[in-house]
């Protein structure tokens, strides 16, 4: 869980950056002037680069410029910048919804529902998700299910994440960026290009910051509270002749959030939400590496036959106060570290994209263990009355066989199949125990399940300026293992199923003005079922399993984003619209008192026995919009002057299916707004900024019983110099 939230250390990059891109660009892109008219946007979400404007995916696709133009630091920002996307800020676990759907609980048996690619390669699912966005190439935001390519985990869509290559014979090229901010806010970040042969080159890329808390935090705790984030990337890049390219990238972050502090989620006093009070040690770091190995070969006939190898391991851990109170009771805390180590491999077969029918082809196999080790996860209730401790093993693996099929028709048609048959599994060998009660429960279980998801799209390219499309998609999430009841026995409640979404979807994409202007367009109603959540037991309240919802979700939609460039104006504008309707069931709301039965199809006796039917999915508020705009003014002396801003709204939310707003589910509207002014002379960017310049206090998460609150104002100055 991450105490920056939306908006750490991006306070020193947020929106300072509206004139950097310019510099930037002028790196990338040889010294060429700036584009009058909105530029022609790639993606890469189905193995093969496509026009966005020509392609029927809901996307919003930022290249490096636009990252920088808006402060967009990790997956957190993506929020402000992006319609029907939210972030539920755990930090090393937080949970990004799309469109309602993502990962609605948060452990290590219950996959995310929208998967995050870094360089081709699928992350840590649902930890180490900090990590910060620094000298990429672009970043794709995938809305609705992506079942052919990006497979399970992602019901809700599909975070991925291209870092820049080396570029051979493009000399000794980069840029180095320093900024100071309120909170002492500090880093410096850079990267280097470096030519070392006609068919060989290399890019370095460093990236640190250091943030003061800007919490308040008393009580006899101990920590320390301040961020200290440190990534470094090493890439090759080698050609030997046109039929093959070789990439080669790793990435090392260590990641220290100091803690997390938040007060109790019953308190709505937005002035408390920055003074804390702990009892307790505070520690939360991830450290990690990822190494992504990437062989593409051409053959002459124009089949491109491509592996993807990527290779992670990590170790996340957590102490803290989890009651957000300094009282000697409760006083509850949380001591867990877990390590992980990740490895995929994904082989392509890519026919050309000039012929009649056109086809992908591809395999995928992923293992993940996850391993806590002896001692290294207690959770105290309060602690030395009640430790809850586990330790051991989880494994899950995924293996599964996709393709996709193009068929131009005449008249600009288009129609496209596509399929994937997904088999997973997991596994736990571990051992709960409560050495208060010696209570030791062993745990050796299996589950295994398969699915089949895929996609059936008919497109129409009217004309060079419009494009129609139609499509019915599908994705799942795999099931899991529920742990054994601390205090029932041992006895272990019986697996948790797959989730599924079946998404139908509408959309236009349009250029207009001379390519001044492009818009898109789209509805979407999706038919979400066996949606995974932690409930009480029915008829035991007091312990806990996950469930599914026995009855679809229903959730539709309207989304609209443009993008402009008039001259020297420049904007970029998002909205969605969005309603959600749990299936019936019933359920028991813990904190309220409870007594009698509850049986989740027929109901129950009490007030706590509660209908959910028609309550709104969690963290999946009804309105999203964003907004921003920047103009550059050109100077006598060749300097150009860019002022900037953006805004961004979030509709209130719902952190549980209870909406109990007495027992602090309530997440409050977000209203960010941002400005920034930039200067460049010559190769030289300084800028002065500021991030939520209204000092709005809301809510990033609930982590019950304590919630986390978003940034307040920040402030500062960034100097960037290219070469």
């Amino acid at each position: 869980m991450k105490l920056h939230a939306a908006w750490l250390g991006a306070s020193a990059l947020a929106l300072s950056w509206a004139a950097a891109a310019h510099a930037e660009s002028d790196v990338t892109n040889g010294g060429a002037p700036a584009a009058t008219t909105v530029q022609e946007v790639v993606i890469t979400a189905e193995r093969r680069t496509e026009n966005l404007q020509k392609t029927a995916i809901a996307a919003t696709v930022l290249t490096q410029n636009d990252l920088t133009k808006n402060g967009i630091f990790t997956v957190d920002q993506l929020q402000f910048f992006s319609p029907s996307v939210t972030v539920d800020d755990f930090g090393q676990g937080n949970d990004f919804e799309i469109r309602g759907i993502g990962k609605g609980e948060h452990n290590t048996q219950t996959g995310t529902g929208v998967v995050t690619y870094r360089d081709g390669v699928a992350t840590f699912p649902g930890y180490f998700q900090e990590e910060p966005f620094f000298d990429e190439a672009n970043v794709e935001v995938l809305r609705g299910p992506q079942g052919t390519f990006s497979g399970q985990n992602a019901t809700g869509g599909t975070i991925n994440v291209t870092s820049q290559d080396p570029i051979i014979n493009g000399g000794y090229t980069g840029y180095v960026l320093g900024h100071f901010g309120n909170y002492d806010d500090t880093g410096v970040q850079g990267a280097v290009n470096m030519p070392i042969s006609d068919t060989l080159a290399a890019r370095v890329a460093v990236y640190t910051d250091y943030h003061k808390s800007w919490y308040n935090i008393s009580g006899p705790y101990t920590g320390n509270p301040n961020v200290k984030w440190g990534a470094l990337r090493f890439s090759l890049l080698w050609k030997p002749n046109d039929s093959w390219t070789v990439s080669f990238k790793t990435d090392f972050d260590y990641l220290d959030n100091g803690g997390y502090f938040g007060p109790p989620a019953t308190d709505y006093n937005p002035n408390d939400l920055y003074n804390i009070k702990n009892n307790a040690h505070t520690f939360a770091l991830d450290d990690f590496f990822r190494s992504v190995l990437k062989v593409d070969y051409v053959n002459p006939d124009g089949i491109t036959f491509r592996s993807i190898s990527g290779l992670q391991k990590g170790r996340s851990a957590w102490t803290g106060d989890i009651d957000g109170t300094a009282l000697p009771a409760p006083n509850y805390t949380i001591d867990e570290g877990v390590d992980e180590t990740l490895w995929s491999q994904e082989f392509n077969i890519i026919s050309p994209s000039n012929k009649p029918v056109t086809w992908v082809v591809g395999a995928f196999y992923q293992h993940n263990l996850y391993s806590f080790p002896n001692g290294g996860f207690d959770i105290g209730v309060p602690p030395g009355i009640v430790d809850e401790n586990l330790q051991g093993v989880n494994m899950t693996y995924t293996a599964a066989v996709f393709g996709q099929l193009s068929f131009n028709l005449p008249d600009g048609f288009q129609f496209q199949l596509g399929g994937r048959y997904s088999h997973w599994g997991t596994t736990n060998h571990v051992l709960f125990y409560v050495p208060e009660f010696d209570l030791n429960f062993p745990q050796n279980e299996k589950e295994y399940g398969d699915n089949f998801t895929g996609k059936a799209t008919l497109n129409w390219n009217i004309n060079e300026n419009n494009f129609l499309y139609a499509f019915v998609a599908s994705g799942a999430l795999p099931g899991g293992l529920n742990t054994a009841l601390y205090f029932g026995g041992g006895v272990v409640p019986p697996p948790f199923g797959q989730e599924y979404d079946l998404d139908y979807e509408v959309g236009w994409k349009s250029s207009l003005f001379g390519n001044h202007l492009h818009t898109q367009l789209g509805f979407y109603y999706n038919n979400f079922s066996n949606f995974q959540v932690i409930l009480p037991i029915p008829n035991d309240p007091i312990q806990v399993t996950e469930q599914n919802d026995p009855n679809p979700t229903k959730i539709y939609g309207f989304e609209a984003s443009a993008q402009a460039v008039f001259g020297d104006f420049s904007m970029n504008a998002g909205l969605g619209l969005q309603h959600s309707s749990v299936g019936a069931f019933y359920a028991e709301d813990s904190r309220l008192p409870t007594s009698g039965t509850c049986n989740p199809t027929t109901g129950g006796t009490t007030a706590a026995c509660i209908n959910l039917a028609g309550h709104p999915q969690t963290y999946a508020p009804s309105t999203t919009f964003d907004i921003s705009g920047q103009y550059d003014f050109h100077l006598k002396s060749g300097d150009v002057l860019t002022p900037e801003l953006n805004f961004s709204h979030i509709s209130s939310q719902w952190a549980t299916l209870f909406d109990n707003y007495a027992a602090g589910d309530f997440l409050a509207p977000r209203n960010i707004l941002g400005a920034s002014l930039a200067w460049k002379h010559g190769p030289y960017t300084a800028t002065l900024y500021g991030t939520n310049l209204n000092n709005d206090k809301y809510v990033s998460a609930v982590l019950l019983p304590i919630k986390i609150a978003g940034a307040p104002r920040e402030f500062g100055v960034s100097l960037m110099r290219t070469f």
